[in-house]
């Protein structure tokens, strides 16, 4: 049965809904994340928004304290989601390494050439020189602002950081949702704070005219109010420091790697275009299909190395056409020769003998130890039909013991 992208899929992701959804390996941490933002809202609308319900009588605008909790918390949720289930801009590993940037190192003896490829390589980018790395995972160059992720095992684009409270990458295509979660928990803490703050104030104004009095009557207040405060200095911090980043056009990770680098931004374009880069823009569509199909790939062909051109002569025949003539010419020549003497001097001068032992040594070498002639009818059917081994096509090329009968 043809299996699915999310079933053979090789980083360390998880998938619900048939690869529709697709999470970081501490999903979990979900769970957290939503405990923590549920249960407060639960027990101020129980214990807080409740009672506020009447304090407004004109237009009954204490019913919308409590309508304005609800909606804004699902909305702070729908942003969870959002940006914890889907693709952050992974790019899709390549099946092999690029063939037009490998290189054979073959320096040592007798071992055979490992590739290599260049760990760096220079694109434009704003008509500056950018230097981009080899991935050796995912088997390419990454991409400007791509980084792999080691907890997911993937190259994601624009990649900001790995949030483990959303379990996801933050990356190109879901930074935009990050950012509006993290600024509206922020809202969220602030709204429940003040509420709660309200509150004691309305308890204050009526039997219980001191501060201490009032909080003993509410002790949810107090607690929601710290609660609220200890998270304003996380999620609040947060918001401000990534809108530093966006309008400098920067990623966390680039914050933290070249911060101590007094290098230049090539991708600062002003601070009003860098914000509408991130809010404005159109987000790309995924690069990755994972309810797809796998299809089969084909096996590739070895690939032939510069050593495995040599020719080698014991191995393989001659296959060239200018080969075969030269043999035809050889074997008319000797078969002309009436003078053996003549003939060594035309060949270089060697020996009898000399030949005599290259015919022994070579297969089939039991029919020449006596002299066999070669006609021309023999030497026709020689050039039509060759079947002689090497070794023994030589040997009647340079022996001197055939003569015309």
């Amino acid at each position: 049965m043809a299996k699915r992208v999310y079933e053979v899929w090789k980083g360390n992701n998880r998938f619900l809904c048939y690869g529709r959804l697709i999470f970081g390996p501490d999903a979990r941490s979900l769970f957290i994340t939503i405990s923590l933002i549920v249960i407060p809202v639960v027990i101020f609308c129980v214990f807080v928004a409740r009672h506020l319900l009447h304090k407004f009588p004109s237009y009954n605008a204490g019913y919308a304290i409590l309508v304005i909790t609800i909606a804004f918390t699902i909305y702070v949720l729908v942003l969870l989601k959002l940006t914890s289930s889907q693709d952050p801009g992974i790019i899709p590993r390549a099946s092999h390494p690029p063939e037009e940037d490998v290189s054979y190192d073959s320096s040592i003896l007798d071992s055979t050439p490992s590739a290599q490829f260049p760990r760096m390589k220079e694109v434009m980018v704003n008509g500056i020189p950018v230097k981009v790395k080899y991935c050796d995972t995912c088997m390419l160059y990454r991409p400007p602002r791509c980084s792999h992720c080691s907890i997911c095992n993937n190259c994601v684009e624009r990649f900001d950081h790995h949030c483990p409270w959303v379990g996801q990458c933050i990356g190109m295509r879901n930074y935009r949702y990050f950012f509006f979660f993290v600024s509206s928990s922020s809202l969220l803490c602030i709204y429940v704070f003040a509420m709660c703050s309200l509150y004691i104030k309305f308890l204050m104004d009526g039997d219980y005219p001191t501060v201490w009095k009032a909080m003993k009557q509410s002790p949810a207040s107090v607690i929601l109010m710290i609660y609220c405060f200890i998270s304003m200095w996380f999620v609040g911090g947060l918001t401000g420091f990534h809108s530093y980043l966006i309008s400098t056009n920067q990623t966390t990770y680039e914050n933290f790697r070249y911060r101590s680098d007094s290098r230049l931004n090539v991708y600062d374009r002003g601070c009003t275009n860098n914000i509408m880069e991130v809010f404005c823009s159109r987000i790309k569509p995924s690069r990755n299909d994972f309810r797809a199909i796998v299809l089969e790939e084909h096996p590739r062909p070895p690939d032939i190395h510069p050593h495995e051109l040599e020719d080698d002569s014991e191995s393989y025949p001659r296959s060239k056409v200018q080969d075969d003539l030269s043999i035809d010419v050889d074997m008319l020549k000797i078969s002309q020769r009436h003078n053996v003497e003549e003939f060594y001097e035309e060949t270089g001068g060697k020996s009898p003998s000399s030949f005599h032992n290259l015919a022994s040594e070579s297969k089939g070498a039991s029919d020449f130890n006596t002299p066999l002639p070669i006609t021309e009818s023999k030497l026709k059917d020689f050039h039509q039909d060759r079947i002689v081994d090497k070794p023994v096509r030589d040997a009647l090329e340079k022996s001197s013991f055939f003569s015309k009968r």
